[in-house]
């Protein structure tokens, strides 16, 4: 068997509806990924009452956003927790630029760094449909109503765009085609990350494929 000390380490971002918790979750199976989800690094930590949870309960009762350094010691907290493994999936961070900058930071003095950068291009008529139809069994109330739905379309490109030109500079973000069947998005996405890492010794690793 060859080893190899390898991670891959990957942002995915998609507009609400996009399908990106669900491709998420299946690039991590497909890897053997660590998916982290900041909404379940937040439930995590204040479901537990840690330090870092009872202080960012200290801002959300108040109706306050929880400032960026908590959470991000929240997430190195929660890398720490799984290293060593073959890499991280993101999914819902960053979504400002101070924020990538700081994860940028906090993976530079781990000796890690983001290796690519995903985001599901879907319309936005497809996406409207898709969360109304949702909406019908979710309860969510913001999947049932057209105009909040525009409204988090419209929020998502505002907070996006600055973080899509910073990760372009870094010639780290690519844009795939997020219509059609969830497997055929799903080989979309593993073909654009196996592309850039043709080396079958690290594919192999990753797979945990005997090789």
């Amino acid at each position: 068997m060859f080893k190899i000390t390898f991670m891959l380490n990957i942002i995915i971002f998609g507009k609400p509806g996009s399908g990106k918790g669900t491709q998420a979750s299946l690039i991590k199976d497909n890897y053997n990924l660590v998916h982290i989800s900041t909404g379940d690094v937040f439930r995590k930590n204040t479901s537990q009452g840690t330090d870092l949870g009872k202080v960012a309960v200290q801002f959300m009762s108040k109706g306050e956003l929880v400032p960026d350094e908590i959470t991000i010691s929240m997430l190195k907290e929660e890398i720490k927790s799984f290293i060593p493994c073959n890499g991280f999936i993101f999914d819902g961070f960053p979504r400002t630029i101070i924020q990538a900058e700081s994860l940028d930071d906090l993976l530079k003095s781990m000796e890690l760094n983001i290796d690519m950068v995903v985001a599901l291009d879907v319309e936005n008529n497809r996406l409207i449909e898709r969360l109304l139809n949702r909406g019908k069994t979710s309860g969510r109330s913001d999947d049932k109503s057209e105009e909040k739905i525009n409204k988090r379309l419209e929020e998502y490109d505002n907070k996006t765009k600055p973080l899509i030109d910073f990760y372009k500079n870094q010639k780290k973000f690519i844009s795939i085609n997020g219509v059609g069947d969830l497997n055929d998005v799903t080989t979309r996405l593993i073909s654009i990350i196996d592309s850039k890492y043709h080396d079958w010794r690290q594919l192999c690793w990753l797979r945990q494929d005997k090789c």
